[in-house]
C-alpha cells in the first residue's frame, strides 16, 4: 500500500470513526478532518464528484462548528428551569442516565435529598444537563453538576452560577464545587481553586 493509498483509507476510517461520536461538536470537527483528508485524496486521483462531495460536507460542518462554538458560553442558548426534589421528570432524566452520573460523580446517592435544590438546564425542549446545589450557610455547595454525554464539550452548569440573581435571590454569595466530580471545567468559566475544589463568589 502507498501512502495516497494509506491517505484515502485513513480518511474514511476517520469518517466512520466520526459517525460514533455521541458529542456533538467533537463528531463535527472529526468530520470536518475527515472530509479534508478526503479532498486531498480524490484531488490527488482525480475523482472530482467525490471532490465537489467533500467540499459541500465540508462546508456545513464548518458552519455547524461555527455555530456551536458560539452558542458554547451564550446564555441565549440555554434555559435554567428550576424543579422540585419529587419532580418526575426530573427522576427520569436521573435514571436514565444513572450509569453515567456514577462514572463522573460517584458520590451522588441518584436522587436529591431534602435540603438541596434542583435545576435542569436545557436547550430549546432538549435537556442538556441537571444541577443539585445544597445550602451551606451563603455558599451553595454542588452536589451534581451533569450533562449529558451530547452536550459534553459544552458547560451548560455555567448558566446556572452566571445567574447570580437566581443564587443570590436565594441569599446565596458563592459556590463551592465538590472534589469529586470528574474532570471539572470551573478554572475555565471564572472559579477559582480553593483547596481541593473550586470556589466562585456571585457578583
Amino acid at each position: 500500500m502507498d501512502w495516497i493509498d494509506a491517505l484515502g483509507w485513513g480518511g474514511s476510517a476517520l469518517l466512520v470513526y466520526s459517525l460514533l461520536q455521541r458529542r456533538v461538536l467533537r463528531f463535527r470537527t472529526l468530520n470536518l478532518v475527515a472530509g479534508a483528508v478526503l479532498i486531498a485524496f480524490n484531488v490527488i486521483i482525480a475523482v472530482w464528484p467525490m471532490v465537489a462531495l467533500n467540499v459541500v460536507t465540508s462546508g456545513i460542518n464548518l458552519w455547524f462548528i461555527v455555530q456551536l462554538r458560539r452558542q458554547r458560553h451564550d446564555a441565549g442558548s440555554f434555559g435554567v428551569i428550576e424543579v422540585g426534589l419529587d419532580d418526575q421528570y426530573l427522576h427520569h432524566v436521573l435514571d436514565t442516565h444513572a450509569d453515567d452520573i456514577r462514572e463522573h460523580q460517584p458520590t451522588f446517592p441518584g436522587r436529591a435529598v431534602a435540603g438541596q435544590e434542583a435545576f435542569v438546564v436545557v436547550k430549546g425542549d432538549e435537556t442538556v444537563g441537571v444541577v443539585v446545589i445544597e445550602r451551606d450557610g451563603v455558599t451553595a455547595q454542588i452536589r451534581l453538576d451533569y450533562v449529558t454525554p451530547r452536550y459534553r464539550d459544552f458547560t451548560p452548569g455555567e448558566f446556572v452560577w452566571r445567574r447570580s440573581d437566581l443564587l443570590r435571590g436565594r441569599g446565596y454569595h458563592r459556590v463551592r464545587t465538590s472534589p469529586e466530580i470528574v474532570a471539572p471545567y470551573y478554572g475555565e468559566i471564572g472559579f477559582r481553586r480553593e483547596g481541593d475544589g473550586f470556589v466562585l463568589d456571585l457578583a
